[in-house]
């Protein structure tokens, strides 16, 4: 038998060995889980009775992994997005919000990372998001002459929001594996996800500013409405909309009343804006929003508003049915995925853009993303499991605890190495393999020493990490020589830039992920906002 310390050296040294000879990591681990258990365990062992042993704990551990239902979700929202990206919906909204920041200084990068937050919210994908952000995006930004490294730095760093914003893919796999409420955890990551994409978008608006020869304006659209006249129109729209919403929850709250559903029962959970006592809200907003929209407004005006922001309509449907569905207490998150299926392709066939080609690349394309995902994680989940039982989970702590540091300092460390594992190897490969590892250490770290502006209920330990993790996971998108982005972009960028360049122009975003990324080690309370 091999002890655990040389075994530890030589699995981590096997697995850059296999990955840099191009071995996909699903069977790189799953190889490499084979030859964890010959190496500590008796080779007979491993195959003397059927069905019991070391082997058999390995075989349970990927079955348990295979067989959880919200594992579902993950095909489900991988369709969903290649549904949208060959779908007109993506393209409509990008016009809308290019009417409406057109005349403002950096407004395409501007117009781009919001997009960016809207499609994260509606399906979570990160490498369909970049590749549909290239194609719309870089060849208007190069066109109207935007400095090519903030174009493609906006691009990238946008496009991998889906990281961090729900419904996010990283954040379903971490509760997975560690058996964290995925919704706790898409509630806690919205704010660090939104205050990632707003410094993007200062930083555009400030280096833009200052240098307004990386963002040109375009030339004025004769008949364009421009200064108040925009605005009071981009109101209406706002208006026409908030008139929709608060419309929709007032038929919906008036139907649970007609069916008794929102009745107040002892022990059970209100139904969010859908019980009687919610309704005279609910009216009194539709009043203000028509109100503000017929009369502060005017009906033309809101008229033209709505005409020029439509494109905005079918994404907020989207994001309304998979995030009110999830949130209202209607579905889970599978079930959810699945609603936002049904909600993008009843979408497209109204739109009359849905047909059996369109739908037969998205199922392959599914087909390949879920396909690579799931041999990762049976490959990722065996290695995890040989791993743990040869004893490396505790071998790993007691390494970690043994250099005596500080609880930041214990936090720090495994910071770093997320960094560095990174850059070399897919997310999926580091939730399964690492965070079990990592988690159990930090749950044991004292919790009011976590954190130096604030500290955090022991409880919510589990969520901090899991959304600090996912911002680990933004850093690793951009990071050389493996960032995924890059390769995403560089797919469908024109044959002039180079993967130099498209690296070149992460620089800015990366710092600042890696500011976003101090303000949750400093300020752990700020993913218990919405909780």
């Amino acid at each position: 038998m091999v002890d655990i310390g040389t075994l530890s050296l030589i699995i981590l040294l096997a697995m850059f060995a296999l990955l840099a000879i191009g071995m996909p990591l699903g069977f790189a681990s799953a190889f490499l889980a084979v030859v964890t258990l010959v190496l500590k365990f008796d080779f007979d062992i491993l195959f003397r009775t059927f069905g019991q042993g070391p082997l058999s704990v390995v075989g349970q551990a990927v079955y348990r992994q295979m067989t959880n239902y919200v594992l579902i979700s993950v095909p489900l929202f991988i369709f969903m997005a290649a549904l949208l990206e060959r779908s007109g919906i993506a393209k409509d909204m990008y016009s809308s919000l290019n009417v409406w920041l057109s005349r403002t200084r950096g407004g395409i990068a501007i117009v781009t990372s919001i997009m960016a937050v809207i499609m994260a919210a509606m399906s979570g994908i990160i490498g369909g998001e970049v590749v549909l952000l290239g194609l719309i995006a870089l060849p208007q930004m190069l066109r109207l002459g935007y400095n090519q490294n903030l174009a493609i730095g906006t691009i990238c760093a946008s496009g991998s929001l889906g990281t961090m914003i729900p419904p996010s893919i990283v954040l379903i796999f971490y509760g997975l594996v560690t058996e964290t409420s995925i919704k706790a955890l898409f509630t806690a990551s919205f704010l660090p996800g939104f205050m990632l994409a707003t410094f993007f978008i200062v930083y555009i608006v400030v280096r833009t500013n200052l240098n307004p020869s990386l963002a040109p304006l375009p030339e004025p659209v004769p008949g364009e409405p421009e200064g108040n006249e925009k605005r009071m129109m981009f109101l209406g729209f706002l208006a026409r909309m908030g008139m929709w919403i608060s419309g929709v929850l007032l038929g919906r709250a008036l139907f649970f009343t007609a069916t008794g559903d929102n009745q107040v029962v002892e022990n059970t959970d209100p139904i969010p804006l859908g019980m009687v006592a919610d309704i005279p809200y609910l009216i009194g907003a539709f009043a203000i929003f028509a109100a503000i929209a017929y009369l502060v407004v005017g009906a033309e005006r809101t008229r033209r508003g709505w005409q020029m922001g439509k494109g905005l309509v079918a994404p907020i449907v989207v994001i309304g049915v998979v995030m009110g569905s999830i949130y209202g207490g209607i579905t889970g998150i599978t079930e959810a995925a699945g609603m936002g299926v049904v909600a993008v392709f009843v979408i497209g066939l109204l739109r009359r853009e849905m047909n059996f080609e369109i739908v037969w690349d998205a199922l392959v394309r599914t087909l390949r993303s879920t396909g690579t995902i799931i041999w990762v994680t049976i490959g990722a989940s065996a290695l995890a499991a040989a791993y743990t039982l040869a004893g490396g989970p505790t071998y790993v702590a007691n390494l970690i605890v043994g250099y005596d540091l500080p609880t930041m300092g214990v936090i720090l460390m495994m910071m770093l190495i997320f960094l560095i594992m990174g850059m070399f190897m897919d997310w999926i490969g580091i939730v399964l393999l690492i965070m079990p590892v990592f988690l159990p250490i930090v749950v044991r770290l004292p919790a009011e020493e976590i954190g130096w502006l604030g500290t955090i209920d022991p409880r919510m330990i589990p969520i901090w990490f899991g959304v600090v993790f996912c911002m680990n996971m933004q850093v690793s998108f951009l990071s050389p020589p493996f960032g995924p982005a890059a390769f995403y972009l560089k797919s469908v960028a024109p044959p002039h830039i180079s993967l130099t360049d498209i690296f070149r122009g992460f620089l800015p975003f990366i710092c600042l992920q890696l500011l976003a990324l101090a303000v949750l080690l400093a300020y752990p309370p700020i993913i218990t906002v919405f909780l």
